[in-house]
């Protein structure tokens, strides 16, 4: 059993950055604006069905962290899974960091929380 706090929706711009909140539960009140915009492009990068098979390459890899070397098998070239990874990270879904020749992939256990924790009905 994993020992995550769920947090709440963070926007991830750079590995190093502190995780902000985007937004309580759908359950607890409407957006704003400005966090649907946020919310409906994480869940737009995870609309096409590569990217969605890269994130949950890395989320599931062992260690939570997957060279680009280990998931690029997902029958596309490696240009695309490069495009796709990309926008991923766009989203705030992914994390990079290059050591030497290759890119490491992370997902922010925070990211996966507050996805869940914003799908599931509060508490009442």
């Amino acid at each position: 059993m994993s020992n995550l706090k769920v947090a709440e929706l963070p926007v991830l711009h750079q590995p190093d950055e502190v995780a902000v909140p985007c937004c309580p539960p759908l359950t607890e009140g409407p957006m704003s604006a400005e966090q649907a915009e946020t919310v409906a492009r994480m869940f737009k990068a995870l609309g096409d069905p590569v990217r969605l098979r890269l994130f949950s390459a890395v989320a599931s890899h062992e260690g939570g962290e997957a060279c680009v070397c280990d998931i690029s098998d997902v029958g596309v070239s490696q240009p695309t899974v490069s495009h796709h990874l990309k926008k991923l990270k766009e989203a705030g879904l992914l994390t990079s960091e290059r050591r030497g020749t290759w890119v490491y992939y992370r997902v922010e256990p925070s990211v996966l929380a507050g996805m869940g924790q914003l799908l599931t009905a509060a508490a009442r």
